[in-house]
């Protein structure tokens, strides 16, 4: 990726639209603007990252989604450019936002207006614009069966050929494991599916649900390295076509069955159950009946490994989800929360839980490595989808590499154990 340069650009004369934007913003963002701002009449002002508003569409759509959402819509569409590097960028921003004392800033009736009438100068006032194509609309009951295939299948049935050109040859769409720095993605991922696999206990003739198991990654790890009879459940039609295949190809139809089924129908029960970065999916009103399956499909004394991502604040905090922009482009519904608090409803539901892994830090280098992939493969990419789904993807990596490392999400592995048999997790453990 290029690298964003702060020197002094060659700025047209400081009047026009961006003038106007910068002194109706001074009350909100508390001072000059923390960016560079280039507006479509060629005028400048604010100094920092390089921002360009290539239309006035763009600030309709902040008047009607005022914040992330409408940003994020305006970016995505190409209304805003942000010259240079993105990641540095939206550092740089968030940097000055904490600064000032910014977060929870909330519009006054007096900001309202002066935002308002800039607007009405700048000829940005009309009718709601039209979301993005690549915005998610669901209907129906929240997490109801087929609203949840519906926002399932909005992100993952998206494109088979995208994925494969940003993920691992194991297509894992979770967190490696980067037990050193010079590792590739291939083996931070393969030793992720390891670690999962001996923390379960795997082995010849085990028998092994795996809960939400996407493009097939661990199921098939599982059977190939450890010898294990698995059965793995998914609700995208597309990723049962894709591990169908790769079944086929390896000749493993005698180790492997997919099922295009709903967690909520899942039937039998195994020596060990796995469920990776699934969960956050299945809403928290909900969770308590995704840990029951998990609970009734282990034997007693079986493990139970949840991979799952957690959010900063109580419930996960304002936006459970991610983001205004996560919940409307890439996971609808999704929920997460505070580690602590998987940990309760988890234990709450029948399971004892024995060991917690924190990785947040190998999420920041997972990421990095894809958006490295992602870069490299533009060319390939935009064959595939429109233009709107690169950018997509690209504030959807950035932003979530970014979220990692500030901690304002982690990714953690909980072990756990059925009770009412012995167990045969040992005493001290190597991993």
């Amino acid at each position: 990726m290029t690298t964003l340069d702060h020197r002094p650009s060659q700025k047209a004369p400081v009047a026009g639209a961006a003038q106007t934007l910068a002194d109706a913003l001074r009350p909100i963002v508390g001072g000059e603007l923390p960016v560079e701002l280039h507006a479509w009449d060629g005028s400048v002002s604010g100094s920092g990252p390089v921002v360009r508003l290539n239309s006035a569409q763009a600030l309709t759509r902040l008047l009607w989604a005022p914040g992330e959402l409408g940003a994020a819509q305006a970016y995505v569409t190409g209304e805003i450019d942000v010259d240079g590097d993105l990641d540095e960028a939206l550092t740089h921003v968030w940097a000055v936002i904490g600064e000032r004392g910014l977060t929870g800033v909330s519009a006054t009736p007096t900001t309202v207006w002066q935002a308002a009438r800039a607007a009405l100068k700048l000829g940005a006032f009309g009718r709601r614009p039209a979301a993005p194509s690549s915005q998610a609309v669901l209907k129906g009951r929240l997490h109801s069966k087929s609203r949840d295939r519906d926002a399932i299948s909005h992100h993952y049935d998206f494109s088979n050929d995208f994925y494969e050109a940003i993920l691992d040859d194991n297509m894992a769409y979770s967190s490696g494991y980067w037990t050193s720095p010079d590792m590739t993605l291939e083996e931070a991922q393969a030793a992720k599916l390891d670690l999962v696999c001996r923390k379960l206990g795997l082995g010849p003739g085990t028998t092994f649900l795996d809960v939400g198991c996407g493009w097939g990654s661990l199921s098939l790890y599982a059977a190939e390295h450890f010898g294990a009879q698995v059965t793995g459940i998914t609700i995208a039609a597309e990723q049962k076509k894709f591990i169908d295949a790769r079944i086929a190809e390896r000749g493993l139809a005698n180790l492997v069955e997919i099922r295009l089924c709903d967690y909520r129908d899942a039937t039998g029960e195994f020596d060990a159950v796995a469920s990776i970065e699934m969960g956050e999916h299945v809403g928290q009103g909900n969770y308590p009946t995704y840990v029951e399956v998990l609970r009734r499909s282990v034997k007693p004394g079986g493990r139970v490994l949840v991979q799952a991502m957690s959010r900063a604040g109580k419930g996960g905090g304002k936006y459970p989800g991610g983001g205004p922009f996560i919940e409307s482009f890439i996971a609808p519904d999704m929920t997460m929360r505070p580690v602590g608090e998987t940990v309760d409803l988890i234990e709450a539901g029948g399971l004892e839980v024995r060991d917690m892994h924190g990785m947040r830090e190998h999420y920041v280098w997972t990421v990095g490595a894809w958006i490295d992939r992602f870069e490299a493969a533009l060319p390939h990419l935009r064959t595939l989808v429109p233009e709107e789904y690169i950018r997509v993807w690209r504030l959807y990596l950035v932003g979530g590499g970014m979220a990692f490392r500030d901690g304002r999400m982690g990714v953690d592995q909980i072990l756990a154990v059925r009770p009412g048999a012995p167990h045969s997790l040992p005493a001290v453990r190597d991993y």
